[in-house]
């Protein structure tokens, strides 16, 4: 039987180079150990690469090998893990696997309606390229399909997860990425550390904000959030907005200035940016002579190749205990390694 798999996440992971929770570094992986168990189901780590190594390389072009590995070998691990318990459940209920899943995901699929694919393209000319939508219709409506079986699928396995004891101990790769004494959200103590390196003219790093938002209320003071700069060439104003930040800074406001930035998106001219400081009460003869004179230009240009060194190639770019999350993804992303990072 052969289920959907998920290898392509967005979640690229980098190799450890130190690491900051043990004194020694990890020990390379036997084909042997065991890797992920449900129930009394063990998974060797032979058994997963039987299936992650034939996975197309394609999947993760841009990842590096390590990171794709890691990647290959999670994504078998999760395919595995809801073929053990499909199977499981078909005997329980002595039918064929494929006809309890075309039973409980396929059919229970509504089929898209002729407004459902009106409005899908309405909303994604682009990727039509503006072709009619006669010419496109069937290709939407199985799109949209597609969608829909594969929501019903994961919410289908996530519930025969929930019943099921499952342990995964296959060690994710880590890099260690130095705070640099730049601005913190919660306790030192916290045992998650997200570091982002970010820049206030990425779109994308805008689309983030809110999700980062909700990381932080959701886990509270199980967090310690720290922010780097990496100002992209091609944004003429995200370099004069992270020197803006840390005068902020200076004068301990950067948080109050880093959140006024993404909330008034776009609004980052150098007269944009005086005008957030006195907005929010600081001292502008100070803080327009630190932006004026460029007082932490060293700083962001230090941030900016901190983070070519530790692979970052573009913005956002997060790393949650070493673990690189890259690109604005989803809250459930930054949860699934959180939770994971918390159950170490």
């Amino acid at each position: 039987m052969k289920l959907q798999t998920s290898a392509a996440t967005g979640v690229a992971l980098f190799i450890a180079t130190a690491c900051s929770t043990s004194a020694q570094p990890p020990r390379a992986p036997l084909p042997t150990d065991v890797v992920a168990t449900v129930d009394q189901r063990s998974i060797t780590l032979a058994e997963v690469d039987e299936r992650a190594l034939n996975q197309s390389a394609g999947s993760f072009s841009s990842l590096r090998l390590s990171d794709a590995l890691y990647e290959a070998r999670r994504a078998a691990i999760d395919d595995m893990i809801n073929l053990t318990l499909v199977d499981r459940q078909a005997k329980t209920l002595g039918i064929d696997p494929q006809e309890l899943l075309q039973r409980e995901v396929v059919g229970k699929a509504v089929e898209p309606t002729e407004f459902d694919i009106a409005a899908w393209y309405k909303a994604n000319p682009q990727r039509v390229q503006n072709a009619p939508i006669e010419k496109v219709r069937e290709a939407i409506k199985t799109l949209l399909k597609n969608e829909r079986v594969e929501a019903l699928r994961q919410q289908y396995f996530n519930g025969l997860r929930e019943k099921a004891a499952i342990s995964v101990r296959l060690d994710p790769p880590r890099i260690k990425v130095a705070t640099a004494g730049r601005p913190t959200r919660g306790p030192a103590s916290a045992p998650i550390e997200i570091i982002e390196f970010s820049d206030f003219e990425c779109p994308f790093c805008l689309s983030a904000f809110p999700t980062i938002r909700q990381v932080l209320e959701t886990y509270g003071d199980k967090i310690r959030f720290v922010y780097r700069h990496y100002p992209l060439a091609n944004h003429p104003n995200a370099k004069p907005a992270a020197e803006a930040s840390a005068c902020a800074n200076e004068q301990g406001k950067f948080w109050p200035y880093h959140d006024r930035l993404f909330s008034a998106a776009g609004k980052l001219s150098l007269t944009d940016l005086k005008q957030h400081a006195a907005d929010l009460g600081l001292d502008t003869a100070a803080f327009n002579a630190c932006l004026d004179n460029h007082k932490f230009a060293a700083d962001v240009a230090a941030d900016l190749a901190a983070g070519n060194e530790v692979g970052v190639s573009g913005t956002p770019a997060f790393f949650i205990n070493g673990r690189t999350v890259s690109g604005a993804q989803p809250f459930a992303v930054f949860k699934r390694i959180i939770d994971e990072e918390l159950a170490r």
